[in-house]
């Protein structure tokens, strides 16, 4: 069914921030045997809210369908471990965890976050729906409830004794149909002194960045720091601070507490980031309208960058199969006739072939085989990282490209 309607507010969604056509679930990987089976095309269109300023996508498929059975292992990026660890730090060190406490991460995944917890001796439970996923926490002993969060679920862990002191909720916001049911249970969840974290991509620096491929089906919502703290005050939470974060191209780390609780004050940062974004204009309409021209340029310069490196017979390989790589491609219409195939660290995609496009997902030594003349980095959030791991390709000549936010080859 399509939402036709604001996900939190309820206004009629009628603004255009882009469009990307039809495109398939942007993680449903294709095993290779699989490869001339009918394929699910959806809509992938993303409106702004005249009432709230929310972005989001048009609902086309349910949570339970997209999430169930995942293939996204947070694991497999160094970088992200190192932010996850710095995290655990952070939070031990001030508001000063220990055994006493109880934390609970939603979306918890493979357990790369709570590990770190658990080794401060923090109690520690993980809520994910993937039941694969949750199954290589419980393995690694991270305990995991296979569920999707809510005010259902909230109850339930509170009347089991698991009332949280800390709940993290970093890159899962923007995974929910059901923003108050969710926002909602996090207010249950919640100790009368607890904090609340959620971190997600920042939708300013999308804006800045031109980061459209990070607009698919999995991501229901994007978000402003004035449109987060108007939801969580609509349910009676209280941001008190916040951190701007260099992952996902952009990130913001949001705290909040109980709107009735003022033992934690609200820091100026709080304040000038929300000015920040009314300078900006990110409270008007005039914006979001732009954003569309944006993207289409991109497109074109993709598509023009890889038509010549073809004519001039020079061989093209992806490295990463993320999801907002599977937007960007379907979007811009790219397949084997462009890149030759894709690698990636997980070996759950590796033999996969990329929804839609069909491009053949191989591992990292694949690159180093082939020895191709570019390198189109799709994580281009990783690009550092992926640089380091394989500056082998610049032994032969070859080059890596970043398609975003304008395609670009790193010197």
């Amino acid at each position: 069914m399509i939402v036709n309607n604001c996900r939190f507010c309820g206004s009629p969604l009628q603004q255009t921030f882009a469009n990307l056509g039809v495109s398939p679930l942007a993680n449903s990987y294709i095993p290779a045997e699989r490869a001339s089976a009918a394929e699910a095309f959806y809509p992938l269109h993303a409106f702004v809210c005249s009432g709230c300023r929310l972005v989001q996508a048009q609902d086309v498929q349910t949570s339970e369908h997209i999430f169930s059975d995942y293939l996204y292992f947070s694991s497999f990026s160094d970088s992200w471990l190192a932010h996850c660890k710095a995290y655990a730090v952070k939070m031990v060190e001030r508001f000063g965890f220990d055994s006493t406490h109880q934390v609970v991460e939603i979306a918890s995944n493979d357990g790369y976050l709570l590990q770190y917890f658990k080794g401060h001796g923090v109690a520690i439970l993980g809520v994910e729906p993937a039941a694969n996923v949750a199954k290589v926490a419980i393995d690694k002993g991270i305990p995991t409830d296979i569920s999707f969060f809510g005010v259902a679920t909230a109850d339930r862990l509170v009347a089991e004794g698991k009332a949280a002191d800390l709940i993290a909720a970093n890159n899962v916001v923007a995974h929910v149909p059901d923003l108050n049911d969710f926002i909602g249970g996090m207010k249950r969840l919640l100790k009368p002194s607890g904090v609340i974290t959620l971190e997600f991509p920042h939708l300013m620096q999308m804006i800045l960045e031109n980061q459209f491929d990070t607009i698919y089906h999995e991501h229901f919502s994007y978000f402003s720091f004035i449109v987060i703290e108007r939801i969580l005050k609509h349910h009676g939470l209280t941001v008190f601070d916040v951190d701007q974060l260099p992952t996902h191209g952009g990130s913001l780390r949001v705290y909040a507490r109980h709107a009735e609780y003022s033992a934690q004050p609200v820091r100026p940062a709080v304040d000038d980031l929300r000015q920040v974004e009314l300078d900006m204009g990110l409270d008007r309409a005039d914006i979001y309208d732009q954003f569309a021209q944006q993207v289409i340029e991109t497109k074109f310069a993709l598509l023009e960058f890889l038509i010549k490196a073809k004519r001039e017979g020079k061989t093209v390989v992806g490295y990463g199969a993320p999801a907002k790589g599977n937007t960007l491609l379907n979007y811009c219409g790219v397949q084997t006739d462009m890149i030759d195939f894709t690698v990636d660290r997980s070996p759950h995609k590796q033999d996969m072939l990329l929804p839609g496009t069909h491009i053949p997902i191989r591992s990292p030594e694949a690159i180093i085989e082939a020895k191709p003349d570019y390198v189109l980095i799709l994580p281009w959030n990783l690009k550092d990282e992926i640089v380091e791991q394989m500056k082998e390709v610049r032994s032969w000549g070859g080059q890596f490209v970043v398609p975003i936010p304008k395609v670009q080859i790193i010197p």
